[in-house]
């Protein structure tokens, strides 16, 4: 049985500055969920905070997972993660970032309680997963001189963060020549764009032949009409990832044909369970699939790794999020190698939680 429900605010800095078309960031805020069973073992789930994406704060987690999801929770058998998960996501609405704490913390302790690493629980082999690394928006030179940075480490597939349409152009242009035709380069608009802006600097990137692997939400969220219109003019694939919460969002735009592929992340969707279906979705209607993390620890990217070393993405997935922190209260779990994420040989995520 789950004999506990415990939550835990978290605050780890970063050793860099994450700088994109709607945000600042220096810290990784979250909320960790704990579960606990009668013999003692612990899983945990992870839900970022993130305004300016999910809407979701720590705050409304936490108030989420004391009044509601732990109720629910405390007492049932800990081995039935699929019962528990479907209770989870009808148990309120929106609320995906505290519905995906939950979520993990239970596949988390599943895999603990069966003695198997959380990839294996899920039904995969692998022991790594390749990610890209992200360039967070900035002037053409510093761009540049960071993407050579993170050659030199061993990334081969840069993700830059754009939405300026007067100088993205630049941005990229400069960025291609400091780093050759060997390294994929894919741009994040974060939602940065108009229609017609995303269009004029995506053909413009096209034009000059500076080779971009994708093109991720370069219009807002709710524009899907805006999506579709870029998608059909525009030669470069376009992801999908603000607009893509859950199942439903996603059929709306295979309906539309408003983007090649999705960006699957946790804490939009609501946990492993949705993820999986929304994997599931997108590969029956021929539509590439990435799975993608917020700014969050080892937690977090260490479930999103787990998934796509599991079921397998047809893109390089984005799990460069724990790269980034200066330090943790995380002990155990991913490691980071080169463009590699290793996933632990430990039972669930292998992570422990340093509780101030």
């Amino acid at each position: 049985m789950i004999r506990a429900v415990r939550t835990h605010r978290v605050s780890a800095p970063f050793h860099t500055p994450f700088v994109t078309a709607l945000r600042r960031a220096t810290t990784a805020e979250s909320l960790v969920v704990e579960l606990e069973d009668a013999d003692g073992r612990r899983g945990y789930g992870e839900a970022p905070q993130v305004w300016q994406v999910t809407g979701g704060s720590v705050a409304g987690a936490e108030a989420c997972v004391h009044q509601l999801l732990g109720p629910l929770l405390t007492g049932r058998d800990a081995d039935d993660v699929t019962g528990a998960g479907r209770l989870v996501q009808r148990a309120a609405q929106r609320n995906e970032g505290a519905k995906a704490a939950v979520d993990v913390a239970l596949h988390d302790l599943a895999a603990r309680r069966a003695g198997l690493p959380l990839v294996r629980y899920l039904g995969g082999v692998a022991t790594t997963v390749p990610t890209d690394v992200t360039l967070p928006a900035g002037t053409p030179d510093t761009l540049a001189a960071a993407a050579h940075d993170r050659v030199r480490e061993g990334f081969r597939v840069l993700k830059v963060k754009v939405g300026d349409a007067g100088t993205d152009l630049a941005r990229v242009r400069e960025i291609r020549a400091r780093v050759g035709p060997a390294v994929a380069l894919r741009l994040d608009a974060n939602q940065g764009w108009t229609p017609r802006e995303a269009v004029r600097v995506i053909r413009g990137i096209e034009d000059a032949g500076l080779d971009v692997e994708l093109v991720e939400q370069p219009v807002p969220r709710h524009d899907l009409d805006g999506l579709a219109w870029v998608s059909d003019r525009v030669g470069v694939p376009i992801l999908a990832d603000e607009a893509v919460f859950g199942a439903r969002d996603l059929v709306e735009v295979i309906r539309r044909r408003a983007a090649d592929l999705v960006n699957v992340k946790l804490a939009k969707c609501g946990g492993l369970g949705p993820a999986r279906t929304l994997l599931d979705l997108a590969a029956a209607h021929d539509m590439g699939t990435l799975v993608g993390s917020m700014m969050e620890t080892e937690i977090g990217v260490g479930a999103a790794a787990s998934l796509a070393a599991a079921y397998g993405t047809t893109a390089v997935s984005d799990l460069d999020a724990a790269w980034w922190l200066a330090s943790s209260p995380v002990r155990g779990g991913i490691r980071y190698a080169g463009d590699q994420v290793h996933l632990p040989d430990a039972p669930g995520l292998g992570v422990t939680l340093e509780v101030v």
